[in-house]
Parts: C-alpha cells; structure tokens; sequence
C-alpha cells in the first residue's frame, strides 16, 4: 500500500500512555506522507489504539471497531494497543480489520502498511510479549501547552488482578539521554507542560543502572519547559528523597497520582501488591509535611475477588481518613488469565457497583474540601486551547482545573489568578 497522500484517523481509548503512544504513530505515519483527518471524516485508513485493562475496555473497543466499519464500509482499519495484543485473533475477525499490531508491531505500522497485500492473514501475530526487550519512545504531539512522554514501558509485578505485564512485557525504559532530547523536542513545539507516563514511571531506569531520582534532576536542570507532572507512581517506589525533591523544585508541580488500590492489608495481599497501608499513608503524610498543597490522587478498585463487606468497610474507613485530594474508583474487572481467578470469593455485581459508589461519595467529598481550602488565593495557572470560545480552561500548580470567559492572548501562558468559588471546576471520576 502506498501511504502517501492516504486520509488516516487516529483514535485512542484508554490511558496518558497511549494518548503519546498514538501520537508517536501518527507523527511517523506523517513522515512517510499520510495525511491526518478527523475520526468523523472519510478517511483511507483508522488506527485505533485499544485499552484493555477492563473487561468493558474490550467491550467498548469492540463496540467502537463495529462502528467505524459500519460507518466506514471503504476504509481499512489497523488496530494496536493491549487489547490487540491480549487478543488478536478476537479483534481480527472483526469486520474492516485489516492488521492486528502487537506491543512488539505497533511503532513498524509504516512498513507493515506498505506490505500489506504481501500477506494473506488480516492480522499480525501479536508475538511473545516477554521476549521483547526494546523500548519505544513515545511522546504526544499536536498539543502546544502539555504533553505526554513515555519514559518507561511494561511491568514486573505480576498483581494478581492484573493483565498488564501480558500485554506490554517486561519492564524496560529509556535512557536519560533519550528523554532530555525528547523534551528538547517538544519545547521546541512551544510546549509549556510535560507529564512524565510509564505503566510503573518510578521503575525508570532499573535495568540501564540509572534511576528515577537522578532522572528528576537532569530535567530540573532545562530551563525551556516550565512544569513537570510525574503520573501514577508505586507507593513503594515513592522514594522520601523524590517527595522531598518534588518540595524542592519550581519545575516540579506538587502534584502526585499514587494507587493504593485497597486500603485493606488483607485485600492488598489478595492482590499480590508490594505494600502494605501503613506505608502508603506514611508517603501521604510525608508529601503533606513537605507539600501541604499538594494534589493526591489516589487509585482504588472495589470489588475485588475476596474483598468481603468487613475488609471492604475497613478499606473505606482508612481511605476516608487519609488527607488525599481525590480517588479514581474502579469496581474489579475479572480478567482471563490472572491469578485473582482463583480467590473464591467473588463480589456480585450489584454489590461491586454500590461499594463504587459510596467511595465515589468520599472523592466528591474531597475533592470539594481541597479546593475550598484555596479559595481567596493566588495560584499560578498554566492556560490552555480549546474548541469553545466562550471559556478558557486550565490547571494551577496542584491540579486544581479553572474556567474563566475566553481570552485567545492567555493560550500557553502561565498567569496568577486569585482561586473563587465560581472558577473551580469539579473532577470528575476518570
């Protein structure tokens, strides 16, 4: 196929991690010439980038690859991301699928579209996912204000509840070297906000004998990019000397994303995790000494396999307590292949949903507590672009998302703005 000149739609489900990942394969596939258009345009050719660390991840993937066929009789579509590469056979039975792109293909889409007619299957073998030992950089292009760069790929843990490791491999990362450029190239673009991703971003290094303390610091050191947000970090790998550097910088927001994911001890060995709660609230408490204004958000599922009402009650009770700024809430997803399969106890759906709910009540709660705490201040807020032009939109420092009546000169900029009540926008549960 020759790809010059084709019409290609690019859609992402799922994580930050394949927003870059997403945004890595279009910038390659513009390289080689194709043209990129909107997912509700005609287009040659759809890329749609899955997630599938749910059960109605899958679902919605499926539901959304149905559609584009339907809608797209003409077009050919490439699928890649952990649902391609946990279940490619599935996927390539789907009407309009013409390749299948595991963890190992997805970034040699150029080659494998120009070599498509050469082979008579619709989909490439996804391919031992263990074996593989390269790491992609993948960094988010399109966006001036934030972007997303991955510095760090795949899992070790093994988490009993958990597909992860079998749809992205070992863990692996970049290169200090390979990340300063790679943000030298987007402040080159102009962008203002860099959010550092990986599926364990503070594993960084492990296997190359760098780490990510030192990493930290190398990028304190640029002056061309004026905010640095670190995603989802392990508790256990949320060094006191990262918090207290975090303290310590002007790049580095005060922000910090940490999955608990129960606040049970029985439940956190139930699923294999490498922490017990009383360290987890012992890195809360040390980022709210160093950091009394930062944003914490926390990872929890509910639900889980043996997770009876009695640990469930004292996981929400510890939560409760606990002087974090918002929970992300997911009810447990059975998945084929994980250990978590074998705990006899499974929580019925009804249940699951309610157990969401009530921690989703205590989120609301402080999220609306942490934001009235700012109320009457000033913060720096950094502006961002967007399609309605009759409001602007942006983040404080911590987190805190802010709507004022649109104004095109503050699009990229960072600017003091006094925090009242109508301002504030509320997080929702993501």
């Amino acid at each position: 196929m020759d790809i010059a000149r084709k019409k290609i739609a690019y859609i992402t489900l799922g994580c930050k991690l394949n927003f870059s990942e997403t945004s890595t394969i279009r910038h390659l596939l513009e390289k080689a010439g194709a043209e990129t258009v909107d997912e509700h345009s005609p287009a040659d050719i759809f890329v749609v980038n899955t997630c599938s660390v749910t059960d109605v991840a899958e679902k919605k993937a499926r539901q959304l690859l149905r559609k584009i066929a339907h809608h797209n009789p003409q077009a050919r579509i490439v699928v890649v991301g952990c649902y391609a590469q946990l279940r490619a056979q599935e996927i390539s039975a789907l009407p309009g699928v013409c390749l299948v792109l595991g963890a190992k293909d997805k970034f040699d889409i150029e080659h494998r579209l120009r070599h498509l007619e050469d082979s008579p299957e619709p989909a490439a073998a996804p391919g031992n996912i263990f074996q593989l030992r390269r790491f992609d950089p993948a960094l988010s292009f399109g966006d001036r204000t934030r972007c997303f760069l991955k510095i760090q790929d795949g899992c070790d843990y093994f988490c009993s509840y958990c597909t992860i490791p079998y749809a992205r491999g070992a863990s692996r990362s970049a290169t200090i070297p390979q990340v300063l450029q790679a943000v030298q190239e987007a402040a080159a673009q102009g962008v203002r906000e860099i959010i550092l991703t990986g599926v364990n971003t503070g594993d960084f290094g492990r296997h190359s004998g760098e780490d990510f303390l030192t990493l930290l610091h190398e990028l304190d050191k640029l002056d061309n990019i004026a905010r640095y947000r670190i995603s989802s970090i392990e508790p256990n790998l949320l060094t006191d000397d990262i918090i207290a550097f975090v303290a310590s910088s002007s790049h580095f927001m005060p922000h910090f994303h940490i999955p608990l994911q129960s606040g049970s001890d029985d439940v956190l060995r139930l699923m294999r995790r490498r922490y017990t709660r009383d360290l987890f609230a012992e890195k809360v408490h040390t980022i709210r000494r160093l950091l009394p204004d930062a944003f914490i958000g926390v990872d929890i599922i509910a639900g889980m396999r043996g997770e009876t009402l009695e640990y469930f009650k004292d996981s929400r009770d510890f939560i409760a307590a606990l002087p974090v700024s918002q929970l992300h809430v997911f009810p447990y997803s059975e998945r084929q292949g994980t250990r978590a399969l074998d705990i006899p106890l499974a929580v019925p759906q009804e249940e699951k949903h309610r157990r969401v709910a009530e921690l989703l009540h205590i989120s609301e709660t402080k999220h609306r507590d942490f934001c009235h705490t700012f109320e009457g201040t000033t913060r720096p807020v950094l502006f961002e672009d967007n399609k309605n032009r009759q409001n602007i939109y942006g983040f404080t420092d911590n987190y805190i998302k802010i709507r004022l009546p649109y104004r095109p000169e503050w699009i990229n900029t960072i600017r003091p703005v006094r925090l009242e009540a109508g301002i504030i926008q509320e997080h929702k549960n993501q």
